[in-house]
């Protein structure tokens, strides 16, 4: 009987040795692609924000990858006898431990594309190669896997299976321990090393593919620049920013928290990835944001008897501060725990109600309380949690108010052209919940901050009134109608294309104030 060829990628070891090896490969290089494909929102989303564009862009370009990678695997593996699985796994290493490295000038070489096309073409050239090399693995190890092609269901099915085992494992990893306790940057180069020793161990088992000496000098070359790229990297300090000074750096599960003091004009930033959460004037500590003070202003000039506030959205808590000192006891909710920190550390916020921390859509389901004034302050003109402005979330609020309690809402956006329909609909949802709306504006310009007012009760200002702050309301109070507004709801919510054009503007202005070494990994 005639035997089957003898397969010259197969490692010189026993089969139940060689199967067990193979296995653990595909297992890390399908938890890698999770891995890179999850962080990859962490990498671009200080550029361009955590948007369904941004999303989009990386499964796009890991689907793509992984299409090249599957065929190229296949091809190679049937062509080119001496490319073994070792090189493939070493590519990915060190393209792995390269990404810090590069992402940023690609980043800022792709900033003129804007946040779209920017976001797609970022991940294209930050991504491709690790992936596509990671890919590549699928097929050659189902052709070491099949012996003869008697088994070769049995082993595409094996490899795949596995290789998504590893996937689910290394997500689950990644979300529930890694990412919080490690961030993005050292969990990159701890995978690239990780990929290093795999490649390592396959080399040393591998007899048959190394078996000259000088065979093995491309792999202790490529083992030496993975080294080199995941030690210099990990050690390397935060880019300093001319005339800026870096208090705190920190990576939530939400996203990149900074605290940044501009020394040259004497403000204090709270950053959240590419969102200005809070501006503040360091000599005296008060806001620089003008819907901030409009605010504080409410509760005086509409009810004067208000005694208790929530506040969604806490950021630099100079809101809750007012609040308090007019009075009105303060619950605070906010989702990022790194930013409650920060507030209290860096922006002499101090709690006066309740300090919930968490998603307030969850948050406001444990509360059995009335209030006569909440704020709904979530909504930066960056990247925004878009799920808050639907009808079921603002109805529940609304549930909460007093009689003649008022909801208040600060939402950045144009007062006319493409985009300003995206502000008739927050108008047009809250309307079909609460009678009594009156909108102001913070600057008469097309690009401004809208701050809705909903009530139950009739809204009124007493223009006979001798208060420069009632004139002021007065003549930037902003006539607004629900023409080519919808009602936002959970199960439609297209605000994330209605509001490109304001994420756009609002990062443009967002470039010119805050250096790239701010905002890049």
């Amino acid at each position: 009987m005639k035997k089957s060829p003898v397969n010259p990628l197969v490692l010189s070891r026993p089969v139940a040795y060689q199967t067990l090896l193979l296995f653990v490969t595909v297992s890390i290089s399908g938890g890698a692609v999770m891995i890179l494909e999850l962080l990859g929102t962490r990498i671009i989303a200080p550029y361009y924000g955590v948007s369904l564009y941004v999303w989009t862009a990386l499964i796009s370009v890991t689907m793509i990858a992984l299409a090249i990678g599957y065929y190229f695997g296949g091809f190679s593996a049937d062509r080119y006898p001496q490319l073994r699985l070792v090189h493939i796994i070493l590519i990915a290493a060190l393209s792995t431990a390269g990404l810090p490295f590069i992402s940023s000038p690609i980043l800022e070489l792709t900033n003129p594309l804007g946040m779209r096309l920017g976001a797609f073409v970022s991940a294209l050239l930050i991504f491709s190669l690790p992936l596509t090399a990671l890919a590549m693995v699928g097929p050659f190890a189902i052709k070491l896997a099949a012996g003869d092609l008697r088994g070769i269901g049995r082993a595409v099915g094996s490899v795949y299976a596995v290789s998504t085992a590893g996937s689910v494992a290394a997500t689950l990893l990644l979300a529930f321990y890694l990412l919080p306790q490690f961030g993005t940057r050292a969990i990159i180069f701890y995978l690239s090393l990780l990929l290093l020793l795999l490649a390592v161990f396959l080399l040393l088992n591998d007899k048959a593919g190394f078996a000259k000496p000088w065979s093995t000098l491309p792999v202790c070359i490529a083992v030496v620049l993975t080294s080199i790229l995941a030690a210099n990297g990990y050690a390397a300090p935060v880019r300093p920013a001319n005339g800026f000074k870096v208090l705190l750096q920190q990576e939530s599960i939400y996203g990149w928290v900074r605290v940044v003091d501009d020394q040259r004009k004497g403000f204090r930033l709270l950053l959240s990835d590419s969102s200005v959460l809070s501006a503040m004037e360091i000599a005296h500590g008060y806001s620089l944001l003008g819907y901030q003070a409009i605010l504080g202003m409410v509760p005086a000039l509409f009810r004067p008897a208000a005694k208790q506030a929530l506040l969604i959205g806490l950021g630099g808590g100079h809101v809750a501060r007012d609040l308090k000192a007019k009075g009105l006891a303060t619950d605070t909710i906010e989702i990022d725990p790194v930013v409650a920190d920060a507030a209290v550390r860096y922006f002499n916020f101090q709690p006066t109600g309740d300090f919930m921390v968490g998603d307030a859509r969850y948050e406001i389901k444990k509360i059995h309380k009335h209030y006569d004034f909440i704020i709904h302050d979530c909504f930066t003109g960056g990247t925004e949690p878009v799920h808050m402005l639907t009808v079921e979330m603002l109805r529940d609020l609304s549930n909460m108010l007093s009689d003649d309690g008022i909801l208040a809402l600060n939402y950045v956006g144009f007062t006319q052209g493409e985009g300003a329909n995206a502000v008739t609909s927050v108008y047009k949802t809250l309307a079909s919940l609460l009678p009594n709306i009156r909108v102001f504006v913070t600057e008469k310009s097309e690009f401004t901050d809208f701050i809705f007012l909903a009530s139950r009760q009739p809204l009124t200002l007493d223009k006979d009134r001798p208060d420069k702050r009632i004139t002021w309301l007065l003549d930037h109070e902003y006539a607004m109608t629900d023409t080519n507004g919808i009602i936002i709801t959970d199960d439609y919510n297209p605000l994330e294309s209605l509001q490109v054009r304001k994420a756009e503007a609002y990062r443009k202005i967002f470039m010119q104030r805050i250096p790239p070494e701010l905002v890049v990994l």
